[in-house]
């Protein structure tokens, strides 16, 4: 997968975010996301600081490391209460700013 396809899709997923309605399961959903995202970053951050060299490492096990990566990020942001997703919600609440 080339990053940049990676990129318009993050993109377009981003935009129809910003068109949904601003009710507390769309904000709990969001910031989900981010979380995922965020998770995601760094496990790619932690592969690439690798001291090594994979043995059997190519192009294709690059891609699917990268998509299992995403599933386990995404798994992770839902399961787990890492707390970052709860930080945002009670940032960008609106119920409780008015």
């Amino acid at each position: 997968m080339e990053v940049g396809s990676q990129r318009a899709m993050d993109q377009m997923m981003i935009s129809q975010q910003y068109k949904r309605e601003n009710t507390p399961e769309n904000l709990r959903e969001a910031a989900e996301f981010f979380e995922a995202m965020f998770l995601n970053q760094m496990m790619k951050q932690a592969r690439d600081a690798s001291l090594a060299d994979d043995l059997f490492g190519n192009k294709g096990s690059e891609t699917y490391t990268e998509l299992l990566d995403q599933e386990r990020s995404q798994s992770m942001a839902q399961n787990m209460n890492l707390g970052i997703a709860d930080a945002l919600i009670r940032q960008f609440n609106i119920d409780e700013k008015e």
